[in-house]
C-alpha cells in the first residue's frame, strides 16, 4: 500500500511586493492554519517518509510550518510543481518510485492539486469526496491510499480518500466555528 497526502499551500497575500504571483507570501491567517494543519497531521500519525514541495513562497512557507510537526519528513524543492496539471504532478509522483516512499506528501496549488485530487480518487469517505468534490482550500489535505506497491502504478481512479480535512472543517468539528 502507498499514501499520497496532497496539502494545498496556506493563505496568501493578494499580491506581493514584487508583482509576481509566484512570491506572494502567507498572510495572518495563512500562518495560523498552516501551523494547525501541521499538528493535525502528526496528531493523526499521517507522517510523510519523502514531501514534494512547490518553490513558490507560499509553498515554501507552508512547509516550513508543517514541518515541526513532522521533522523527520525529507523535502525536495521542485520548480516543476508551481502551475502544474494533473498529469504534471502525476510524473513528479512516478518519479519518486526510485526513493520508494511509503507515504507521500505534495505541498503544492489549485487548480492542479484539487484536479488531481478528484481525478485519483474512485472511492473511500463519501462526506470528505462529497467536501472535497467542491474545493480544495487552502490548508486543504487530501490522503489517499492506493493498493499498489510501487509509485510508478498510481493512476486516475486508483485511489480510496482516507481522510479530508481542512482548518475550517477542523474549527467545525471541534465547535469553534
Amino acid at each position: 500500500m502507498r499514501r499520497l497526502i496532497l496539502l494545498r499551500h496556506a493563505k496568501t497575500e493578494r499580491d506581493a511586493p514584487s508583482g509576481k504571483d509566484h512570491d506572494r507570501r502567507l498572510d495572518e491567517r495563512g500562518h495560523h492554519d498552516g501551523a494547525e494543519i501541521g499538528r493535525w497531521l502528526a496528531a493523526e500519525n499521517y507522517r510523510p517518509d519523502l514531501v514534494l514541495v512547490s518553490d513558490a513562497a507560499r509553498a515554501q512557507e507552508t512547509w516550513e510550518l508543517v514541518r515541526p510537526a513532522i521533522p523527520s519528513a525529507p523535502a525536495r524543492h521542485l520548480p516543476e510543481l508551481y502551475g502544474a496539471d494533473p498529469s504534471e504532478l502525476l510524473r513528479a509522483i512516478h518519479g519518486t518510485a526510485k526513493a520508494d516512499p511509503k507515504c507521500l506528501m505534495i505541498i503544492a496549488h489549485n487548480p492542479g492539486l484539487h484536479e488531481l485530487a478528484l481525478a485519483l480518487i474512485a472511492g473511500g469517505d463519501a462526506a470528505g469526496r462529497r467536501a472535497l468534490d467542491a474545493n480544495l482550500p487552502t490548508s486543504g489535505v487530501a490522503v489517499i491510499d492506493f493498493k499498489i506497491d510501487d509509485w510508478d502504478d498510481i493512476g486516475f481512479r486508483g485511489g480510496q480518500l482516507a481522510r479530508f480535512a481542512s482548518p475550517k472543517l477542523l474549527r467545525e468539528a471541534s465547535g469553534e466555528a
